[in-house]
Formats: structure tokens, sequence, C-alpha cells
């Protein structure tokens, strides 16, 4: 029996290292539990929150002056920056009448230029008046907010 010893060591030696390797993540995501990346999904839930609530001012406030959206294509009519945002959240946003906004977190990483990349899958119910009364509308997909670090904070550059 002696020959096998040596095989379980091994196995128990790689079961150890498994182990030691495992990371904690952050509740109901899939981004690494640490100090950093639990400040910024915190800030990301304010900004979640302030989407529910309809908060023009609050989003415009966590907005930065800097903001650009290119839509994901080169199509430039699409395009928006901080001025259009406000317009956009001054009308077409503020004419839901409810929102319910979750997000499922993957990923936080270190962007370029001080920023950092939020990358996540959101499910967004919301309703709209049409001519027929109120309608319920939902869509889910992926997207990435590009955070910029502000003193102990953070400012949305792009992703809104």
């Amino acid at each position: 029996m002696t020959p096998f010893r040596p095989r379980i060591l091994l196995l128990v030696l790689c079961a150890l290292t498994a182990l030691g390797c495992t990371h904690q993540y952050i509740a109901n995501t899939d981004v690494e539990d640490s100090d950093f990346n639990r400040k910024v999904i915190e800030y990301c839930e304010q900004y979640r929150h302030a989407v529910e609530q309809r908060n023009t001012a609050r989003l415009l406030k966590m907005a930065h002056p800097s903001y650009f959206e290119d839509g994901g294509n080169v199509d430039a009519s699409d395009d928006m920056n901080y001025d259009d945002l406000k317009k956009y959240l001054e009308t077409e946003f503020n004419q839901t009448t409810a929102i319910r906004y979750e997000i499922h977190y993957r990923q936080v990483s270190e962007g370029r230029k001080n920023t950092v990349l939020v990358d996540y899958t959101y499910s967004a119910s919301y309703k709209i008046p049409t001519t027929h009364g109120e309608v319920w509308r939902r869509r889910v997909a992926d997207n990435r907010l590009q955070l910029v670090r502000e003193g102990e904070g953070f400012r949305i550059l792009s992703g809104m």
C-alpha cells in the first residue's frame, strides 16, 4: 500500500491549493469582494436607485460634465454629450411613469486615465404613456458604465 501514499498526498495538496485560490464575491454579483469594488458597486446602486426614482437632478449630478456616449456604433446621430443627456432626461425619460431597474454586476476593472469600468446586465421595465393608455415595456441588455474617480467618489463618463 505504500505506493499509493504519494498519490494520495498529491491529491490532498492539489485540493488544498485549489481551495486557497477561491475568491469571495460581493453578494449577488460576479465581482470579486474588495473594499474598492464594494465602493464602486455602492455608487452604481445609487445610480440604479436614481433611475428607478426617475430623479433627473440626481442623475445629472452623477454625470461628469464631459459625459459622452457614442451609442456603440459609427452613426454620430445618436451620440450624446452632457447637454444631450440633460435634454433626454428632461423630456423622454421624464415621460415614464414607473421604472423597475435591476442590475447584475459582472465585472469591475481599471480603465485608462483614472477610470473604472463596470460591466453589467440590466433588466429595465418601464411604463410609458401611449395613445392606448400607459403600457409597460421591458428591455434586457449588457452595458458598461465608465466612471472617473473624483475625490473620494466617482462620476459617470458614459453608459447611462
